[in-house]
């Protein structure tokens, strides 16, 4: 009796063993600990066709941060800031008379001027949130991907940019969500970011820039449901040195998961327009 009580501790023994390596053995898409993604059809390159989103506070405030009361006493805990971790390598390396500028921007962040793009934070207004600040807003964005060029869907005001993989060319304007040009280094998309109009902030801490600033974003895929963000940020006018952001974003995998539908534009008219704009049911 005993010994066949030890075979049957064995035999438990050994199946705890094997679920702990099975658990820890690569996933099926992982070979020396590095993810090969699926490829788009036709392409050598990876297949980044979804809807993304990040997940954390740095639509707030893109560097730690604890929480705070709402901007606006009367809407209490609904608009109050979460405490959260920030996505800068250190710390955003502002000019002194940029840093101060940052500083008004946070204590002037909810005023709503239609006259002075120079106060308040845009996204307030519905203006187009820019490059790279559309990536980390709450809400989902999807890239449609193509051999020659990919198009990203942003769910807030209805942004749209375009990445340009060949015929690569300046921007012959500034604009607000600046000018795309994409190139693969591996497995990792690069898009190389210029000609903004500088009227775009960071969050709504009033983090901002010039219309000087360069944006290198790369994207890479890392497991099948989230892609590894890199972003390095680049002005003259306000900073001191390139900085640089990181954070993951994460594929929906929701049932009917879509970009759908915000043209916030009807919901500031009244800030904006005043006694012009036509009465909010």
């Amino acid at each position: 009796m005993a010994n066949r009580l030890g075979w049957v501790a064995l035999a438990a023994l050994a199946v705890a063993v094997a679920a702990l390596v099975a658990c820890a053995a690569p996933a099926p898409d992982a070979q020396d600990g590095e993810y090969s993604a699926p490829r788009l059809q036709g392409t050598e390159h990876p297949d980044l066709n979804g809807i993304w989103q990040a997940v954390g506070t740095a639509h707030w405030d893109v560097e730690d941060h604890v929480a705070q009361p709402a901007p606006i006493l009367e809407m209490g805990a609904i608009g109050a800031v979460p405490a959260g971790r920030g996505v800068v390598d250190g710390a955003i390396p502002y000019l002194p008379e940029a840093a101060e500028q940052k500083r008004r921007n946070f204590e002037q962040r909810m005023v709503v001027d239609p006259w002075n793009r120079d106060i308040g934070d845009p996204v307030v207004k519905c203006y187009l949130p820019g490059v790279p600040r559309a990536t980390y807003m709450p809400y989902p964005f999807q890239i449609v991907q193509g051999a020659d060029e990919i198009t990203i869907a942003y769910e807030f005001s209805s942004a749209t940019r375009i990445i340009h993989l060949r015929d690569h060319a300046e921007p012959a304007i500034d604009s607000w969500m600046g000018w795309s040009n994409g190139r693969w280094e591996g497995d990792t998309l690069v898009v190389d970011v210029t000609g903004f109009n500088g009227q775009t902030w960071f969050d709504r801490a009033g983090n901002f820039h010039s219309n000087a600033l360069h944006v290198v974003e790369r994207y890479t895929p890392v497991t099948p449901y989230h892609l590894d963000y890199e972003v390095t940020i680049e002005d003259p006018n306000v900073f001191e040195r390139a900085w640089t952001m990181r954070m993951p974003l994460y594929r929906r995998m929701d049932a009917g998961a879509q970009v759908m539908d915000f043209r916030c534009l009807e919901f500031v008219e009244p800030l904006l327009l005043g006694s012009l704009s036509n009465p909010v049911p």
